[in-house]
């Protein structure tokens, strides 16, 4: 190969490069754009409230809103093997009175295992819709999880903000930045994954 059609390689391959950042970058500037800001239907009643665990203010919001009538049963999906109702409802300092409409999942350890934990009790319960309690960022992936693993349920989100994401100015902030940044890639990833052979499928993506 002579000089001038390696540098013509190295030119396109930098070309490319930059393509693809640019075309991340407007990704990005879209997933952000789909990241809820409110709760867009707060006082719909649903079957069941599923809480997907990664904070404490996710399980307080799921208990608040089973504690006014929003749905029959509370499922928090992804719970740590070990910790029972009880145990959770004092790390939520909430009282007990609600155990009875509470049910743990245990098997799931990412938004996947959420997706099918959560399809399999809803089946088991005869349920039909359900809230969907998880962090902002991470409510534009667990839609579309959902959405593929309950094709026939009717799926209203219900986002919680974190303190971090609270600020309007929070896009300065390099920590937040590379949170939302590495779910939008975990997005990305799961958009494509119905396209991409099992034997190339990433495995365990967090959350």
């Amino acid at each position: 190969m002579t000089g001038t059609a390696v540098r013509r390689s190295l030119n396109l391959a930098a070309w490319l490069i930059v393509a693809l950042a640019v075309l991340w970058l407007i990704g990005l500037w879209r997933f952000i754009a789909t990241m809820p800001n409110a709760v867009a239907d707060p006082e719909r009643h649903t079957d069941a409230i599923v809480v997907l665990t990664g904070g404490r203010l996710r399980v307080e919001s799921g208990l608040q809103l089973l504690a006014e009538g929003k749905a029959q049963k509370l499922f928090v999906s992804g719970v740590h093997p070990g910790v029972d109702v009880a145990e959770l409802l004092r790390a939520a300092h909430q009282e007990g009175n609600a155990a009875c409409c509470i049910e743990l999942g245990y098997s799931a350890d990412n938004t996947i295992g959420n997706a099918r934990e959560t399809a399999a009790w809803m089946k088991a319960q005869g349920f039909h819709s359900l809230r969907l309690v998880t962090a902002s960022y991470h409510m534009p992936r667990s839609l579309l999880e959902f959405s593929r693993a309950m094709p026939d349920v009717e799926i209203i989100p219900h986002p919680v903000f974190p303190e971090i994401l609270r600020s309007s100015s929070w896009w300065r902030s390099p920590l937040v930045l590379n949170l939302v940044g590495s779910e939008y890639n975990k997005y990305l990833v799961t958009l494509i994954r119905p396209l991409l052979p099992a034997a190339i499928v990433p495995q365990g993506m967090s959350e």
